[in-house]
């Protein structure tokens, strides 16, 4: 994207949400006039902020340092969680704390500076995007750039560890078997003890084939279930962006209604200023002609009183 271009983006979302619509409308117009049509299909495809984005918005492009010890924090405390240093950890979680707070507070002076009333700004909006930003790399890329069209959230912090699971396999199914089935001394000196070992072994088997049985079902369960998952993470995406598409298509269609009702007024205007000056030039005319008759007749009353 052009360095001009850039700084147009920059300026649209660094203002409040109430005057997006227009400024955009006036720099798709600019950019038209200039005959930079690839310009205007950019700023064209430009989203309207919330009010909770435009604040961080603000943040991340008039305190850039800001978003830069955002980004070291968030990548230490990841660390610290994967290595479950529990001390480090605490006192990363109490910065963080701190941090988010200075951080909510810092964004909250730019946009009352920037003309926002403070009583009506989504701050816990806020404070959830920045603190999605620490937990999640892609939000704080996002953050970064400083176009954020909504809010963020984030349900937990940092990479959960996962548990550690054992894995029963055959040999291990056996080993346990072997070790409930035991028989004791006493015991095996007791009548048929070929056929009760038969019968274990027999146990032993239907139980790993019922186990291998229900774990093939419930890999199939778990392969449906992805997949209906992505399909419907899919099918909200679409949707979302469609929704998002067609406030756009609102946003706009209610600039060009703006933009025709002021063309619309000023021709009204002009129409009444040259149906004024039309009269007046009527009366004007009206006059002459009265002034040409009068000189005509004084003309034809000398001429007679001469002959």
């Amino acid at each position: 994207m052009p360095g001009g271009t850039i700084d147009v983006v920059r300026r649209l979302y660094e203002q409040p949400p109430d005057g997006f619509v227009a400024a955009r409308a006036a720099a798709i117009g600019e950019a038209r006039l200039a005959g930079d049509r690839e310009t205007a299909k950019r700023l064209a495809a430009l989203r309207k902020p919330t009010v909770a984005a435009w604040v961080v918005n603000l943040l991340a492009i008039r305190r850039p340092e800001l978003i830069d010890e955002l980004a070291e924090l968030s990548t230490a405390l990841r660390a610290a969680q994967r290595e479950l240093r529990g001390e480090q950890l605490r006192e990363l979680s109490n910065q963080r704390r701190q941090f988010v707070s200075s951080l909510v507070a810092a964004a909250r002076r730019l946009a009352v500076e920037a003309g926002a009333p403070a009583a009506k700004l989504p701050l816990g909006e806020v404070e959830a995007t920045i603190t999605a930003a620490l937990a999640e790399p892609e939000v704080a890329a996002q953050v970064r750039t400083g176009r954020l069209i909504r809010a963020a959230t984030h349900s937990g912090f940092g990479e959960v560890p996962r548990p550690r699971l054992r894995l029963v396999t055959d040999d291990s199914a056996d080993d346990s078997a072997d070790a409930d089935d035991s028989v004791p001394e006493d015991d095996a000196m007791s009548p048929e003890p070929a056929e009760a070992a038969a019968a274990s072994a027999a146990a032993r088997d239907r139980a790993t084939a019922e186990q291998r049985r229900r774990r093939r079902e419930l890999d199939r369960e778990l392969n449906a279930a992805l997949a209906a998952e992505r399909r419907a993470d899919g099918q909200l995406e679409r949707a979302e962006e469609a929704e998002r598409d067609a406030g756009h298509l609102v946003e706009d269609l209610d600039a060009e209604l703006a933009e025709l009702e002021r063309r619309r007024a000023e021709a009204v205007a002009d129409v009444a200023r040259r149906k004024l000056a039309r009269r007046t030039a009527e009366r004007e005319a009206a006059a002459a002609r009265r002034r040409v008759g009068d000189a005509q007749a004084a003309l034809d009353d000398l001429t007679a009183g001469g002959t």
